[in-house]
């Protein structure tokens, strides 16, 4: 399929002027002049960007009749992609991980070679992938009724001990804990006037876990319901006094911590959005194709709408393909002001 969107066509227009190895197996390019078709990080001299087209995938171009460059091979991109979905496949179906040997043998790769091609379609190793999965398993199942200890085993750890090393500080809580709906985690909060307007900030001990406008203690509870809210004092003073700062001036407080958990697209779309310098904007589709998957349009739109912490995670920053600002949880009036305040309009 032919990518037509202005906006994922700026993205991969850019991504390809760049030579992002990043977006290899995302799209390909067909050049006009050639009737050839190239991973975006192709070596060879760019060609006019009149004479270039987007295609999804390498079936797209070949069958409006593109045959693949021979400098940079893309039909193997197609295998590498094949090679990962088949060992994702197996990561998912395998009672306990795969070795990196196994996985290479399922594909008919050498192990080292693989976990390259792995990390460069999906961002991280399969061992990464690996325990992403089981953690996301694990959240799952403590969500749940159910016996913490066979949610342990069910999510794929090999003793309860492997559980509590590695989840205690992911989940911010002890499992028990998210198996009441975080009974006995305590959550910070306050309610601090700003330009904008009045803004609810809230962290556990882990960070910042939610930043909204015009809320106040009812609605932190709805949206943490089990958890001990505790007003912030004196304590809670600085944090609370870095997040107004970076609120006030847009692009400062990166180094705030965060305490944010979604699925793993989500985290992707999240991790992109604090990629956007201010000033600029990204549409969605830009955003898909960012966090990997060029044709999730509609899902990045859900993990933006699904962000806790704004300003610090600046979903503001995220606009429609045609320009226009497009809606915001707390008012379009807001995001245009935060907009204005970077140089956008």
């Amino acid at each position: 399929m032919e990518i037509k969107d202005p906006s994922a066509f700026a993205a991969m227009q850019r991504a390809f002027a760049e030579r992002d190895r990043s977006q290899d197996g995302r799209f390909v390019v067909a050049v006009t002049s050639t009737g050839i078709y190239c991973r975006p990080s192709c070596p060879a001299r760019r060609p006019l960007p009149q004479n270039t087209l987007f295609y999804a995938d390498e079936a797209g171009a070949e069958a409006a009749g593109f045959r693949p460059c021979k400098r940079c091979k893309p039909d193997e991109a197609a295998r590498d992609g094949q090679a990962v979905m088949a060992a994702i496949a197996a990561i998912r179906a395998a009672p306990t991980p795969p070795t990196l040997e196994q996985l290479g043998a399922l594909t008919g790769y050498s192990p080292t070679h693989f976990q390259r091609v792995f990390k460069r379609l999906t961002g991280m190793s399969p061992a990464s992938y690996t325990r992403a999965l089981r953690d996301a398993r694990a959240r799952e199942a403590l969500s749940g009724s159910g016996s913490v200890t066979a949610a342990i085993y069910d999510a794929g750890f090999e003793a309860p001990s492997r559980f509590y090393d590695g989840m205690k500080g992911r989940l911010g809580m002890t499992p028990s804990a998210w198996v009441k709906g975080g009974a006995g985690v305590t959550i910070r909060w306050a309610v601090v006037e700003t330009t904008l307007a009045p803004m609810l900030v809230a962290a556990t001990d882990k960070g910042v876990c939610r930043l909204s406008f015009n809320e106040g203690e009812e609605d932190l509870r709805a949206i943490f319901p089990a958890a001990e809210l505790v007003e912030g004092g004196e304590d809670f003073a600085a944090l609370l006094a870095q997040v107004a700062a970076a609120v006030e001036s847009p692009g400062s407080g990166g180094e705030i911590p965060l305490d944010v958990k979604g699925t793993a697209f989500q985290e992707a779309v999240w991790r992109e959005l604090r990629k956007i310098p201010p000033g600029e904007t990204r549409s969605y589709a830009e955003i898909a194709a960012a966090a990997g998957n060029p044709r999730a349009v509609r899902a990045a739109g859900g993990a933006n709408g699904a962000n806790n912490v704004a300003v610090l995670i600046p979903c503001h920053r995220v606009v429609r393909s045609d320009g226009s600002t497009g809606g915001y949880a707390y008012g379009t009036a807001i995001k245009e002001a935060l907009l204005a305040r970077e140089g956008v309009r």
